[in-house]
């Protein structure tokens, strides 16, 4: 079984898993993703950052709740490599 891959934040801010609250979450625990693919957004000032997956794979897990106060480095989602 390949290592488990965690998610980080490129920045502080507050996390979210949707793009807005009347849309779908970007992802779900157990969805396969690609290299590149956004699984959330951190939000700083009213500015907007894309968290990507950095291995294509299957998210196992959220480390973070949607919403959370979040720190730059802080692991927000686990990645299970294909």
């Amino acid at each position: 079984m390949a290592e488990k891959i965690p998610v980080v934040s490129p920045i502080p801010g507050v996390f979210y898993r949707r793009e807005s609250p009347d849309k779908d979450v970007y992802v779900n625990e157990g969805d396969e993703v690609k290299e590149g693919d956004v699984i959330g957004l951190v939000e700083v000032m009213k500015n907007f950052h894309e968290v990507t997956s950095t291995e294509s794979g299957v998210v196992v897990s959220f480390s973070v709740e949607n919403e959370a106060i979040i720190e730059a480095g802080q692991k927000v989602a686990i990645i299970e490599p294909k």
